[in-house]
Parts: C-alpha cells; structure tokens; sequence
C-alpha cells in the first residue's frame, strides 16, 4: 500500500507517467524475496550449536564414552568437514571465488572449529604439546591461513588473524582489544603497533595488487583498531613518545582515509577520522596546559564549539567526501 500511494503521489506531481508506474507497481508485486542472509544465519547458528552441544555432551558422558571414542569422533568430523570442502572447492585464483555449494563454506568452519576443539582436548588430556604453550596457537593459525585462501573464506581468515594474534599475545577482537589485553605490560605496545601495522599492510597490499582484494576490509579493519588503540594508549601513558605515537597515529589515518574514498567505506573514513581527532585533541590540549592553566579553559571552549561545528560540516559532505552521489 505504501508503494502504491507514493507512486499516486508522483503522478499527481507529473514525475512519472501511468504506464511507468504500474511497471513499477507489477515489479513490486513480483519481486522474489531473498532469505540468503537469514539462511546464512541460521547456518552458523547450527554450527555453534552443534559444536556446543558436542562439548557439553562429551563433558556429561566422559567417563562412559573414554577417552579414545572422544578423539575418534572428533577426528572424524573434523576430517569429513575438511573433506566435504575439499570436494566442493573451486579452482584457485587471487580473485574473488564465488563458489555455488554454500554449505562447504559452513562445513569448512565447522572443520575448523572441530580442529581446535581436537586440539585443546588432545593438550588438556594428553599434554600433547608439553610446556610449548605457544604451538597450541600457532598451528591453527598457519592452517587456517592456508585455509582462508585455498577455500576463499574471509570467516576462517578472521579466525586465522586471531590464532596469530593469540600466538603473539594480544586479543585482536574489536570488543575486547581495550579489555583483554595489558597495556602497561612492558614491550606490549610495540608489539601490539607491529602486529597492527604488519595486518593494516596486509590489507593495502591486497587492496592494491588485487591479491584476494576482498580479505583487505578484514585485515584492515582488525590490523587498523588495534594500530591506533595502541598508539593513542602509548601517547597517553608515554608522553616522551608522544610525537612518535601521533605521527603513526596520522600516518595510518591518512592511509585510511584515502582507502576510504577509494572504497567509498563509510567505516574506515569514521576511523580515521575519530582516532585523528582523538590524538589532535590531546595535543593541542597538551600544549595550551604547557602555556597556562588559565588558557587552557578559553582554548577548551572555543575548540569543542568549533569541533562541534566540524563534526556537523563532516556529516553532511560525507557522501561529497567518498565521492558517493
């Protein structure tokens, strides 16, 4: 009805003609409906499920079922999940592969999620890795790296870029970056700016030399936020530093804002944005407390009024911005 009245309200205003509007109408009436994503949903959903449920089933019958017919059967999964992708795969290319068997992707993820639950079970009862703690991180990563790019599959590229990360030692996750990780621990901020930094490139790299272009949204997206945490971190807990920490903290915006208009990404000119004004705002906050404690009130005032006219002047030129009509 809706559709209806709008189209009665453009002929009224002699915008669209009577044929044009009931070829738009029929069209409307029509048009399939697409549940791909609900479906897509509903998948993972199932894969969570069932993974869950395996584990709490095998926590609840361990002293029924053994040991061995637990290891057996993850194995098994693991191996059939792998399997069934492996047979559905298609060639490999550094483009963008859109494979029409849809459930080998979720099998795949399944072969994955399978693969470390055989893991952490074989390292909890068996020891199987001793004291070499960092292994039990490093070997899913180099598979589902391998994985990521043999299959196409931009989910286990996430898991993939989180194993390592684990393996470096820092929480990747975008939620809980500020809350896992221990900022003050000594050498943790450079690692976590390399990490970040080595990621972000990653994501230029592909974006740039077309190599599998459509992983660079998941390696920069992970790689940049955990850049720019850090270095705003280290600006405001290592003042000596302050100057290096800002200029990684431009640089990188810089880079952002310029993907983003290449990619027309509203995402990444938010984050260069935000970051950019963050530190700028330390800054210039910093130097006024320098010249006096007096100055640094009118300064207060007058930047977040001007800042505030900004923020509105930005939002309404962002589509002029990414070049968006």
């Amino acid at each position: 009805m809706k559709t209806q009245t709008l189209l009665q309200n453009l002929q009224q205003k002699d915008l669209i003609s009577p044929e044009q509007s009931t070829i738009i109408l029929e069209y409307e009436d029509n048009k399939s409906f697409s549940l791909h994503y609900e479906l897509r949903t509903l998948l993972y959903l199932g894969i969570t499920l069932l993974t869950g449920g395996l584990g709490v089933l095998i926590y609840q019958n361990l002293d029924t079922i053994g040991h061995g017919v637990i290891v057996a059967l993850i194995v098994t999964i693991t191996l059939a999940c792998f399997t069934f992708a492996f047979w559905k795969r298609e060639s490999f290319t550094w483009l963008e592969v859109k494979n029409p068997h849809h459930f080998s992707d979720f099998m795949l993820l399944l072969g994955c999620a399978s693969f470390l639950i055989l893991e952490g079970y074989l390292q909890f009862q068996y020891d199987l890795f001793g004291l070499k703690y960092g292994l039990v991180t490093f070997i899913p990563a180099i598979l589902f790296f391998f994985c990521a790019y043999f299959f196409d599959h931009r989910g286990v590229l996430s898991m993939a870029i989180t194993a390592f990360a684990s393996w470096v030692g820092v929480s990747i996750a975008p939620f809980s970056v500020l809350e896992k990780n221990n900022f003050s621990a000594p050498n943790f901020l450079f690692t976590a700016i390399v990490l970040g930094l080595v990621l972000s490139a990653m994501g230029f790299i592909s974006e740039y030399k077309n190599l599998k272009k459509h992983f660079s949204f998941t390696y920069l997206l992970l790689g940049s936020n955990l850049t720019l945490i850090a270095t705003l971190i280290g600006m405001f807990s290592h003042a000596n530093w302050s100057v290096v920490y800002a200029l990684i903290t431009l640089t990188l915006c810089v880079g952002l804002f310029l993907y983003a208009r290449k990619t027309q990404s509203y995402i990444f000119l938010l984050m260069g944005v935000i970051y950019v004004y963050i530190a700028l705002t330390y800054l210039l906050f910093k130097f006024a407390e320098a010249i006096s404690s007096e100055f640094i009130y009118m300064f207060a005032m007058y930047y977040f009024l001007l800042s505030g006219v900004g923020v509105i002047v930005f939002l309404m030129k962002i589509k002029k911005i990414l070049k968006i009509n």
